[in-house]
């Protein structure tokens, strides 16, 4: 497995991998990885002849008032779970590798961008969007593979790679989930042991809301009461809406997506799950 951390190093390295019409898949990661990182790095192996990993915790997606400074870190511990998974190449950029000194251009995105996370974390998808298009173009990987607990993400990835025309395949992987239902996630590990026991109630009550709208309950009371319960439990949501899976426009009928977002104490907890 190589570690990469210069571009001209990169650049030869994917070229090599590509070599004679072999195809690579690229897993975008901020490190701290987790069971399902390495689901991801699993999925690129069978999409792809060669699977690159990167690491970079982009500090273009954080506001001033988010956890740049605080979020996890374990280079090493990161490295050995890529190795035992199959990967071929890791890309560790520097902050200054990834934006030089006089870097000027960004990549703003509307569409499945606004509410939500767009809302609740002004300039987020601009720095998702910016780093994943550069990260696309200096790997020249042919297929990128991302977790569809960040649904909005993934809509918002997509419709750049469309709208931009760049050469490569978008590839969502389901949500992989700890034994009580939370969907694993980097930041878990900063819950507290008490808010940890509570934390499994955010998936429950988005399946007891889906169940419910399925077997023809209105949606609005049915997602007034799940925020209810939420914060009744100790919950601070910050949305849980039923949407349509691509646009993120208010769902109507047919299929549906319901994003959550909710804070345990200072820990911000993401979900979603499909309306069967």
């Amino acid at each position: 497995m190589q570690r990469i951390r210069t571009l001209p190093e990169l650049r030869q390295a994917s070229a090599t991998l590509r070599a004679g019409g072999r195809r690579l898949a690229l897993v975008p990661t901020m490190g701290a990885l987790h069971e399902g990182h390495v689901a991801l790095v699993e999925a690129a192996r069978r999409a792809a002849d060669a699977v690159a990993v990167s690491i970079f915790v982009n500090p273009l997606q954080f506001g001033p008032s988010e956890d740049f400074a605080r979020y996890p870190r374990d280079e090493e511990g990161d490295l050995r779970k890529l190795r035992d998974a199959g990967c071929d190449l890791v890309w560790l950029p520097d902050v200054a590798t990834m934006y030089p000194p006089g870097s000027a251009s960004t990549i703003e995105v509307a569409g499945p961008a606004e509410g939500f996370e767009g809302e609740a974390r002004p300039g987020h998808f601009r720095g998702v969007a910016t780093v994943c298009t550069k990260l696309f173009s200096q790997t020249q990987a042919d297929v990128a593979v991302f977790g569809e607990k960040d649904w909005q993400q993934l809509q918002v990835i997509r419709r750049v790679v469309a709208d931009l025309d760049l050469p490569i395949a978008i590839l969502g992987h389901e949500t992989v989930r700890e034994q009580d239902g939370l969907a694993c996630s980097s930041r878990n590990i900063r819950l507290t042991a008490a808010q940890r026991a509570i934390a499994p109630l955010l998936p429950a009550t988005m399946r007891d809301a889906l169940a419910r709208i399925a077997a023809g309950e209105a949606s609005g009371p049915v997602l007034t009461e799940a925020v209810q319960r939420l914060v009744e439990a100790g919950f601070a949501p910050d949305y849980f809406a039923l949407v349509e899976p691509e646009t993120l426009r208010p769902w109507q009928s047919g299929p549906g997506r319901l994003l959550a977002a909710a804070r345990l104490g200072d820990v911000r907890l993401l979900d979603n799950m499909a309306l069967a």
